[in-house]
């Protein structure tokens, strides 16, 4: 009865664990930020992340000054080892970021 019961608790949580998100993993992360003017509106606050899906809001914090930026996640990328995030001109700026910065990020969700 015991196993039973064992077995049954573990069949649960192994369908709850492969119905969350992946990208709840990743929700934060620390590492450089750089700032891009490619395909986007360089005035809107906008980011680039390899994985996170289109839409999700980031939370990115400056750890250098303290300063944050509230971004929209609406490209791949960035492509460069030991960098997480780019962020359009408007949001670097907003955070006062003039070239590459580490910064940590936070998705607040879609």
């Amino acid at each position: 009865m015991f196993q039973m019961r064992a077995n049954i608790i573990s069949a649960g949580l192994f369908c709850v664990t492969a119905m969350l998100p992946l990208n709840l993993a990743k929700a934060d992360q620390v590492g450089g930020a750089s700032w891009y003017a490619g395909r986007v509106n360089r005035s809107a606050f906008t980011a680039a992340h390899r994985s996170l899906p289109f839409g999700t809001k980031v939370f990115v914090e400056n750890l250098s000054n303290g300063r944050s930026v509230t971004v929209t996640i609406n490209d791949r990328g960035p492509f460069v080892k030991g960098r997480i995030i780019d962020l359009s001109k408007a949001a670097a700026s907003r955070i006062g970021m003039s070239g590459v910065a580490k910064v940590r990020i936070s998705t607040l969700g879609r």
